[in-house]
């Protein structure tokens, strides 16, 4: 095969190949589309694809049984838009240098199609070839999307996707994928991943599929997840997550299976509520005595506070005004005086007219 060197497109998909790939295929340099999936080819992947099949834009290895850690040498192919090494054995960690697949970063400047060659382009995950007598060679490849698996072809539109799911990757998140604007599926599901989930996840403005679960993430969910307004599927359930749910459109709508099995977390869409969180319009018996109580515990401090308040400003507005003031202090006591004379005065002639009635 090795010899075919004008080869554009390699579909061995759905048959039962074993062993591992040819070294040969290196030199078929013009290779766009390889779509292995479902087989059984084996051995380490292949670090040669990244140093000679330049042209790759589909790469997919689903289900096979390749093992050992993903090459640094895959980072260097800037055209792949579509990458999925789902179901097999590959171990390590994530490389930090996946940002270099700039294709998932940028938009394509030609529309919808990506040309391979003169008679040959791309539409979404479906590539077609024109031949000479009329025809086309159609060509398609499954896309797992937003939990299921389907064949989408030129209706999967301006396609990126990476998927890393069912393997035993370790480590974190390498925070480089979150370089990859274009993104528009990620899943990463079924490995030992740790760490936390980076704020940087809310740069994948194009997210549409998201898909973190059954790892070992702990931590709170970042907030910049609020931020992804065209998220339709999320998944993080059955990690170590913990804290608040963020609150977003696009949050509060998932499906709550997305967050099960992750004991610390709370909040809407799942059913408990986070501790202090009140329902409104509730009424609670318990809640109600400890509102009466405080207001009972209030009213003598008014109380008090407005006695204190009361006597100093009657006090010191009179004595004041006297202290400072000689003649209106004059007035006063002259103005005590005549009630007191006033008083007795008045005193001695009710005594007299009573006497006077008992007398008669």
């Amino acid at each position: 095969m090795g010899s075919l060197i004008d080869l554009r497109v390699l579909d061995l998909s759905n048959n039962n190949f074993l062993g591992e790939l040819p070294l040969s295929l290196q030199n078929c340099t013009m290779l766009s589309f390889i779509n292995l999936r479902d087989n059984s080819f084996s051995g380490k992947l292949p670090a040669w694809m990244g140093e000679s099949l330049l042209s790759l834009v589909i790469l997919n290895l689903h289900s096979n049984k390749f093992h050992g850690c993903i090459p640094q040498q895959l980072c260097q192919l800037a055209h792949i838009e579509f990458f999925d090494f789902s179901q097999n054995n590959i171990s390590g960690n994530i490389p930090q240098c996946l940002y270099n697949l700039t294709a998932m970063a940028f938009k394509n400047t030609n529309n919808k199609h990506t040309f391979i060659d003169r008679d040959a382009y791309m539409d979404g995950t479906q590539v077609t070839i024109t031949i000479s007598v009329g025809g086309n060679y159609v060509f398609n490849t499954i896309v797992s999307w937003k939990g299921q698996s389907y064949v989408y072809g030129k209706n999967f539109g301006d396609m990126r996707s990476i998927d890393l799911s069912s393997n035993k990757l370790t480590g974190e998140i390498p925070a480089g994928i979150f370089n990859l604007t274009e993104l528009k599926a990620l899943n990463l599901a079924g490995n030992m991943l740790t760490g936390l989930i980076p704020q940087g996840i809310g740069r994948l403005k194009q997210l549409e599929s998201l898909d973190l679960s059954r790892n070992q993430l702990f931590g709170s969910i970042p907030t910049s997840i609020a931020d992804l307004n065209f998220l339709s599927f999320l998944n993080l359930s059955y990690n170590k997550l913990s804290g608040r749910i963020p609150t977003g459109t696009q949050i509060q709508i998932a499906n709550p299976s997305g967050f099960i099995g992750n004991l610390a977390l709370c909040g809407p869409p799942l059913t408990p509520k986070c501790l202090g969180d009140v329902e409104p319009n509730a009424k609670s018996p318990k809640g109600d005595s400890k509102n009466n109580q405080a207001n009972e515990d209030e009213f003598p401090k008014c109380l008090y506070i407005g006695m204190g308040l009361g006597f100093m400003v009657g006090f010191w507005g009179v004595c004041g005004s006297l202290m400072l003031s000689r003649s209106w202090r004059h007035l006063y006591f002259q103005m005590i005086s005549n009630l007191n004379d006033w008083l007795y005065v008045a005193m001695i002639v009710n005594i007299a007219r009573l006497q006077r009635m008992f007398q008669g």
